[in-house]
């Protein structure tokens, strides 16, 4: 049985609960996409697929909010930290596997009719694995290099802190076509305005402009970012689980009575539609004819219609 399975038919408490009692690090050593460590008084996760710039596959989600369990789980850690492997933090869902296939087989297309419960069922639940890092009892920060794109912006956005490299970019592209940020945490980082400009365009930013408009907490010299995340880790872990407890629930709080909730909800319903619309149709169709890399270049650098590219193109 896959991950996504295993999410999608698990009751709820379960999925919540396992690991808070049973989770070890020995248990984190079967993880296929993850790798879990102990670090003193700090639990690094790391995405662990450098081949595919740790795109998201069907492990990632669960093995993700596994290993935010055994931290949670484990007394003498305080914080966590998360970040990625090889060249970049995340590029997003993997579309070789997720796109570039028949429609009704690929995950996460139907053929027509489609059913929005069927497409929901499938990535609440990874919504729902990402937001373990906005509600970890324990503070998590994230640190970017490289590239966090499209679904890794999902991720990162989710991380109470996140420290980014002057170079490196981020962005959700799939606003142009085939996606909805189903976390939605662009709004309630930068405003409503400033969220319409990323996601009206789908354009990526630099973490210097990320840091500017407040998406991201601080941006550094790329040489200078594990330094730079790793002061800031250690002055955190000096501070009482408690301590860091309370005001992370009080904060978190405040922007959950905004509405988070039911606007992930609205969102992950949407990109489920982004999916199966005419321009969704056309843009899997088009990863299939070409190659998902061709596509994605021409529709972040084109005019994309329900047909396809733009014949200017």
């Amino acid at each position: 049985m896959n991950v996504i399975k295993r999410l999608v038919t698990a009751p709820r408490h379960k999925v919540r609960l396992l690991g808070h009692r049973n989770m070890s690090m020995a248990a984190t050593d079967s993880f296929k996409t993850i790798l879990y460590s102990k670090v003193g008084r700090v639990a690094h996760i790391v995405l662990n697929r450098p081949d595919r710039l740790n795109a998201i596959n069907f492990d990632v989600p669960l093995e993700l909010q596994l290993a935010v369990q055994a931290a949670n789980a484990d007394n003498d850690v305080r914080v966590i930290l998360l970040y990625g492997k090889g060249k970049a933090f995340c590029s997003g869902y993997d579309l070789k596997l997720f796109a570039q296939g028949d429609r009704g087989v690929t995950p996460g297309s139907q053929t027509m009719p489609w059913c929005p419960h069927k497409d929901y069922s499938i990535m609440h639940p990874c919504t729902e694995a990402f937001m373990s890092l906005w509600r970890s009892l324990k503070p998590v920060v994230c640190k970017i290099h490289g590239y966090a794109v499209a679904g890794g912006s999902d991720i990162a956005l989710c991380a109470d802190i996140i420290y980014m490299a002057d170079d490196a970019l981020i962005g959700y592209p799939p606003a142009r076509v085939w996606g909805c940020p189903t976390t939605a945490m662009w709004v309630y980082r930068v405003g409503a305005e400033k969220a319409k400009r990323l996601l009206l365009t789908g354009d990526l930013i630099d973490g210097q402009e990320a840091a500017r408009i407040g998406l991201v907490c601080k941006s550094v010299p790329a040489a200078e970012l594990d330094s730079e995340t790793d002061w800031l880790i250690s002055r955190m872990a000096s501070v009482p689980t408690n301590q860091l407890f309370f005001q992370k629930q009080v904060i978190n709080q405040a922007v959950e009575q905004m509405g988070l909730s039911s606007t992930q909800r609205l969102a992950t319903l949407f990109d489920g539609m982004t999916r199966h619309s005419p321009e969704g149709v056309a843009f899997q169709e088009r990863c299939r004819e070409v190659g998902f890399k061709e596509a994605v270049l021409e529709r972040d650098e084109g005019d994309w219609g329900a047909k396809g590219p733009s014949p200017k193109l």
